[in-house]
């Protein structure tokens, strides 16, 4: 085990454990923002009202809707959608941030970095403005999460801001930023496109959620890649 990790891992297993510890620290965290914002489901569905009220001034319809009307008719493109929501959060998250571990190493702190900066940030709003997806507000939208393992993992009144919108983000631009195939690098440049369409057609998200998810991720990155901001912690270190 030793020799696998010399070869295989560029700091071993002890900073392996440590990353890994991170990470589901982070996990504890969701769970204690959960239970902070189930607490208070009628402000959570209230929030939700006022998203779609704006949007449908601005727009003059839910876009949310008409998405997931087409995809309804299209079973593939349904189960497609519907697949992504899950795996774009958890593993393609987490195989890509696991790759860029392994293979782009010098990458990998501020990939990571400016993952848990976003989702920190997207803690707070579910803790302080937590907000109902359009599939909880009665509007036309279908439910398609029925079985027991939402309960267990999912955060019900998160939907401000898309943390899928924003991982998906920093995700694209960083796999864009150290994949060689020009295929690859097309399939991360429409990866948030088509993220942010699947959470929209199935009801978890409204493109508001989206935007402030950008917002996120480009907040975060900015911070996590700005010299700047790099030589005022190193500073603080020394």
């Amino acid at each position: 085990m030793v020799a696998v990790g010399r070869r295989h891992l560029p700091r071993g297993w002890a900073d392996l454990g440590r990353q890994l510890a991170i990470w589901f620290g982070f996990a504890v965290l969701y769970q204690l923002a959960r239970g902070f914002a189930d607490r208070n489901p009628s402000k959570a569905i209230a929030n939700g009202y006022h998203i779609v009220h704006f949007e449908t001034r601005v727009a003059s319809k839910l876009y949310e809707l008409t998405f997931q009307n087409f995809v309804d008719q299209r079973h593939l493109l349904e189960t497609a959608v519907s697949w992504t929501y899950w795996l774009s959060e958890f593993a393609v998250l987490g195989l890509a941030v696991l790759w860029v571990y392994l293979r782009r190493h010098e990458q990998f702190v501020g990939f990571r970095n400016s993952v848990l900066l976003a989702n920190v940030i997207g803690l707070f709003g579910y803790v302080f403005v937590p907000t109902a997806p359009p599939r909880l507000l009665g509007v036309g939208f279908v439910d398609t999460h029925r079985d027991g393992l939402v309960n267990l993992a999912a955060n019900p009144y998160a939907a401000m801001p898309s943390l899928h919108a924003a991982d998906a983000l920093i995700v694209a631009v960083v796999l864009f930023s150290v994949c060689r195939s020009p295929w690859a690098k097309a399939i991360w440049a429409l990866w948030p496109a088509w993220v942010i369409f699947a959470v929209m057609a199935t009801g978890n998200h409204f493109w508001l959620d989206c935007l402030v998810g950008f917002a996120v991720a480009i907040l975060a990155m900015t911070a996590v890649y700005n010299k700047r901001v790099r030589r005022v912690f190193a500073a603080r270190r020394a």
